[in-house]
């Protein structure tokens, strides 16, 4: 059966280095395996989601070109999760709680006081039906509790160790202990729900067949296990990435809003340098660029990912979007460049594609080839015999070897006395595409003009 895969964001803001990284590494195993991908927009929080950000969303994954075979939105589905809470709800699996923030604070806080785990105590489990319409009647509206797989039931009991266990796709055996934790709360008071048990339904409901995510949702993972087995459904296999750190160690959540996608488009990044540091950061493979989305997909090795920490440096990022752009033919750039005003084709581009960090840094060397700069002269007299030694047109490959060649014989000079001059007359710069290229793409006129102090 081909693998059915999800990407499921919540539209409380615009998609970062982070989501991007789980994007990435699920499409391309589903791109990999011949499978299908959906996005989902988990859009339960009814306050923060917005439809902004949703289709902030949308443009962030097809700039990278991570497109979907399907998308869904939990807003629409909620009849669904009204019918998979009746059945828990009728087993007794889903039950009401009527404590407050306050109180269950309190709870906590006397728990730690005594030593004991500050897990919730289940005491709404010995509410009668008379307790429960007297707490309603003072107008507490309940939230829900999953009730996990364990043998305590009741207030004052300590629940049992059950462990729950998967074969993780990233991180082999794992197992988590669902008597450590509290019964989860999978509706609010408010009757909305919570992601831990939509997404469960959703999964389901959608035959997902591998969530790959971050490890921070590990336990997440033994309890929605947990979800699946009670609702009668068939879980899927997980995989849990590392998460990201900045070049620093540090934790990325505290910076989000500089490693956006969106921050990375108005930097003029290339969508396969951010889809190819987010798939081979923390992987045994080298980071490196690769041209297409196929070829990444054909890369990708969930068994070479490090369960240790992906170091994330901007810096980084930059450099492999230009050691991308160096590698790229004219054929992948040429439409962007028209778009841009920069012309001289593949001729062009091949000589300045090593000395580019984003595309459009070919403007500025456009400029330098077809239109009018101020050269900077350091020897006047120096750069009058060069121009009264420029060869006739046409000019070739060798045309700037043959030139300087005779400069040399008529001045001295050599090196860098030689050739620095001649760069910064001819460019304006001190530094850049090697000269024996742009020579002939500027002319024998501009030359002349620059050569002798002209603007041109």
């Amino acid at each position: 059966m081909n693998p059915i895969l999800r990407f499921a964001p919540s539209p409380t803001g615009r998609l970062h280095i982070g989501n991007v990284r789980t994007a990435t590494l699920n499409w391309l195993f589903a791109r990999k395996c011949a499978g299908s991908f959906i996005l989902r927009l988990d859009d339960t929080d009814l306050e923060r989601s917005t439809q902004e950000f949703a289709q902030g969303i949308r443009d962030d994954l097809m700039w990278l070109g991570l497109t979907w075979d399907r998308e869904e939105r939990q807003s629409d589905r909620t009849q669904f999760y009204d019918a998979a809470a009746d059945s828990l709800k009728a087993r007794g699996i889903l039950y009401p709680c009527y404590e407050t923030e306050d109180e269950l604070a309190r709870k906590r806080s006397r728990q730690r006081a005594l030593g004991k785990p500050p897990i919730y105590d289940r005491a709404a489990l010995q509410l009668d039906a008379d307790e429960r319409r007297r707490l309603e009647t003072e107008g507490r509206a309940p939230h829900w509790r999953f009730r996990l797989p364990n043998t305590a039931s009741g207030q004052g009991l300590t629940p049992q160790p059950t462990i729950v266990s998967w074969n993780d796709l990233i991180r082999g055996d794992q197992i988590v202990d669902v008597g450590s934790l509290s019964d989860p709360v999978l509706i609010r008071a408010d009757g909305t729900y919570l992601y831990t048990f939509t997404s469960v339904v959703d999964d389901i409901a959608f035959a997902v067949t591998h969530v790959i995510r971050g490890e921070d949702h590990v336990t997440n993972t033994g309890v929605q296990l947990a979800i699946f087995e009670a609702l009668g459904g068939e879980a899927p296999a997980f995989g849990h990435h590392s998460l990201l750190i900045d070049a620093e160690g540090n934790a990325l959540s505290k910076r989000l809003g500089a490693l956006s996608v969106q921050s990375f488009r108005e930097a003029g990044l290339e969508p396969m340098a951010v889809l190819s540091h987010a798939a081979l950061v923390g992987s045994s493979d080298a980071i490196e660029p690769i041209r297409t989305r196929e070829e990444l997909a054909a890369k990708l090795d969930l068994s070479k990912i490090s369960t240790a920490p992906g170091r994330f440096d901007i810096e980084e990022l930059k450099g492999l979007n230009a050691k991308l752009l160096h590698k790229l033919p004219y054929e992948d750039v040429a439409d962007r460049l028209a778009v841009m005003g920069v012309g001289g084709g593949a001729a062009f581009w091949e000589v300045v594609r090593g000395n580019v960090g984003v595309l459009s840094d070919t403007q500025a060397w456009w400029q330098v080839v077809a239109g009018n700069i101020a050269p900077v002269i350091e020897d006047a007299e120096f750069l009058s015999t060069a121009a009264a030694l420029l060869p006739e047109e046409p000019f070739s490959h060798d045309t700037w070897g043959a030139w300087t060649n005779a400069v040399k014989a008529a001045t001295g000079v050599k090196g860098r006395g030689l050739f620095h001059p001649l760069r910064l007359a001819l460019t304006g710069t001190d530094q850049g595409p090697e000269l024996k290229g742009l020579l002939p793409l500027i002319g024998r006129d501009k030359a002349l003009v620059r050569l002798r102090g002209g603007t041109g």
